[in-house]
């Protein structure tokens, strides 16, 4: 653990719920941004050693509108992930309840955590070309965003560009015909900046994308639209759809069933990418 003494470490975590559920991260300074520090919680593997380590990482961006701060969202991941031999991390970006920002600094913020993940990977001991973003709801536009956004970046720009990009519900249509256009700058920065109107293009990251049929924040033929413009040339995208199932459902403390049924689809879609090893059958 001695090469991550070397990134700069987070004060200590306030309210008591989230205090308990990041007693066993390891939190870290990502970003110094005009509104304050912004902290990414790390969750390691068993017997962690980041100077002999080059481990996948899965990286979460909770949900909550762009308006509220909610990093324990994915801790329940984290755990499992870390137990799988990942490094796992959910990370805090601004939101307006918490900072009084916009989605276009959350994109900023996110593409930020993708870097610093990168830069530091060698203290952290994860491996840069195989960093996965997962998100929920505006989360999941952020880790979609920086997928698509990084498709198109141009050579001077920092590379923050994921491995594997997967979302819960995402809100994939900002344009004021969807959801979220309010919340912007203005009506054009919504459109422009929503990740369906960056479609298609080429040479995306494989995606993977859970839904509910009965979503009622992101309604479900959004994302069917999203998904049949990303595999438009050539993308590999999956859309796993849940009858019944509403914007929460993969929520820890929503479903126990949906939320372990979510998990195994993007436990098996990181398999599947080569990733993470399958997990041994269990020997009764």
């Amino acid at each position: 653990m001695s090469s991550l003494s070397r990134l700069k470490e987070a004060p200590a975590f306030g309210e008591a719920r989230d205090r308990e559920l990041l007693k066993d991260a390891h939190s870290y300074v990502y970003f110094e941004s005009p509104q304050g520090q912004l902290i990414a919680h790390f969750f390691l593997p068993p017997d962690h050693n980041p100077e002999a380590a080059h481990l996948t990482c899965v990286l979460f961006f909770h949900g909550g509108l762009w308006d509220t701060s909610m990093p324990t969202q994915f801790v329940p991941h984290c755990h499992h992930f870390a137990s799988r031999g990942t490094v796992a991390v959910t990370v805090e970006y601004r939101v307006f309840n918490k900072h009084r920002t916009n989605p276009v600094e959350a994109m900023e913020d996110a593409r930020l955590a993708i870097g610093f993940l990168k830069q530091n990977a060698g203290i952290i001991g994860v491996d840069p070309e195989r960093i996965v973003v997962v998100g929920a709801g505006s989360g999941g536009h952020l880790a979609l965003s920086s997928a698509l956004q990084s498709a198109s970046a141009t050579p001077d720009q920092p590379d923050c560009r994921p491995a594997a990009v997967a979302a819960y519900s995402a809100i994939v249509d900002t344009s004021p015909k969807g959801v979220g256009h309010e919340r912007f700058p203005s009506p054009k920065e919504a459109k422009e900046l929503s990740p369906q109107s960056q479609l298609p293009c080429k040479n995306l990251p494989p995606c993977l994308l859970m839904h509910g049929r009965n979503d009622r924040v992101a309604p479900f033929d959004q994302i069917a639209k999203f998904a049949k413009s990303y595999r438009r040339k050539g993308n590999r995208c999956e859309l796993v759809d849940y009858e019944g199932a509403g914007h929460t459902f993969f929520n820890y403390n929503t479903n126990e069933q949906l939320y372990q049924l979510s998990l195994n689809a993007l436990d098996g879609f990181l398999v599947d990418l080569g990733f993470l090893s399958p997990e041994e059958p269990l020997v009764f």
